[in-house]
């Protein structure tokens, strides 16, 4: 039976495990259930190894192929937590958990993980050995760095690794990816304003804190109108001004900045933090004020291999009849940390008309799963030929 016939077959296996995944969300590391669960699942399938608390609350199993002649070991990996929102969808099996939601579609990746890793456990038409990986915390907490600094790809030999994400507006099944630099690194920065508070009917007595931080926002768009090579991809934002007073006529001490840089090569991610500071502190000075900036190192660039991506393209053909060159993505994604240690691709999956990801309405598509599914066993099958 072809793979895709295979889990078509599963369908409704598969989508009652991503449902309940769904409707029992877990944040960053707090994934205990859904480790529980994938790792009682691999063990039911008849895993020849589980690990838990591989970064902290991440799962590896490991398959081996009817032979190993090659001694080859790929591995597939799979993100598990949810984000920090208020479920708006009104589904049937909408999340349980009050502020907490699979708004982004790792209750789907980790499904169809599971669904690829029953299917290969159950026929190992491969040589070598299959490692997959169910990682915690992508949603900020750097699941991937803590799974790879505890030594997973050593321990298990890992030679290249893959990915996937389901992907908003493009048709249900279908896939697209690119080699090369493909999602943002993204680092984050705090910048702290002091002046001098004061009445705001004597503005002269007072250095106001609200105009150098208006003018501090304002500059730090030079940093990609004027300072970054226009042909490369940069953005700055800043997403929060708060002070420390909500009255109307104080003007305030301190204003506290928040916002994000998201660039996709190592010269732009240096030049925005040499140049945010920079331009924070003079402009803070050239007002009378200071200004303190902590800038902090987010995920890096996910970077495709060219290789391991044509290959990962031509299997989403063979799946899907085809495979369209994905657009640049300014999101940040984990799965950079192991490709910066092994080489991989990662290759996004349609999701269809659906709300955007991170959005209280959005929901996975579980139409999308026998491809995925599929996508996932191929990988294994033909990068693992037996």
């Amino acid at each position: 039976m072809p793979i895709k016939n295979r889990f078509a077959e599963l369908l409704p296996e598969i989508t009652a495990w991503r449902r309940d995944l769904h409707e029992n969300p877990e944040i960053l590391f707090e994934t205990h259930r859904t480790s529980a669960t994938v790792a009682e699942k691999l063990r039911e399938f008849g895993c020849d190894e589980v690990v838990e608390g591989i970064g902290r609350t991440g799962v590896v199993g490991v398959i081996k192929g009817k032979a190993n002649t090659t001694g080859k070991t790929i591995g597939l990996r799979a993100d598990m937590d949810a984000l920090p929102i208020l479920e708006a969808t009104g589904l049937d099996y909408a999340s349980k958990t009050p502020g907490a939601m699979h708004a982004c579609g790792h209750d789907g990746h980790t499904a169809m993980l599971l669904g690829a890793s029953k299917y290969l456990a159950e026929t190992r038409n491969f040589d070598g050995t299959l490692v997959v990986i169910f990682q915690p915390a992508e949603e900020g907490g750097g699941g991937g760095r803590e799974m790879c600094e505890d030594g997973m790809m050593d321990r298990w030999n890992i030679d290249e690794v893959y990915g996937m994400h389901n992907w908003p507006g493009m048709p249900v099944g279908s896939f697209h990816i690119r080699p090369g630099a493909f999602f943002a690194a993204t680092d984050q920065f705090d910048i702290y304003v002091e002046g001098k508070g004061g009445h705001a009917a004597k503005p002269q007595e007072t250095i106001d804190t609200t105009v150098v931080a208006s003018h501090i926002v304002l500059a730090l768009q030079s940093i990609v109108s004027r300072n970054a090579d226009p042909v490369q991809q940069m953005v700055v934002s800043v997403t929060s001004f708060e002070t420390e007073s909500n009255a109307y006529n104080v003007i305030p001490q301190h204003v506290h900045l928040k916002g994000t840089i998201r660039t996709l090569s190592k010269e732009m991610r240096a030049l925005g933090e040499e140049r945010l500071p920079l331009i924070a502190q003079t402009t803070a000075q050239a007002y009378g004020a200071t200004a303190k900036v902590d800038y902090h190192s987010g995920y890096p660039v996910m970077v495709n291999s060219e290789a391991q991506t044509e290959f990962a393209a031509e299997v989403a053909k063979s799946v899907s009849g085809d495979c369209q060159e994905a657009p640049l993505v300014m999101g940040g994604e984990d799965f950079a940390y192991m490709l910066e240690e092994r080489p991989g691709a990662y290759i996004l999956v349609g999701n269809g008309d659906t709300a955007a990801v991170h959005h209280p309405e959005y929901n996975f598509t579980d139409e999308a799963i026998p491809a995925g599914c599929s996508w996932w066993a191929e990988i294994a099958e033909q990068r693992l030929k037996a």
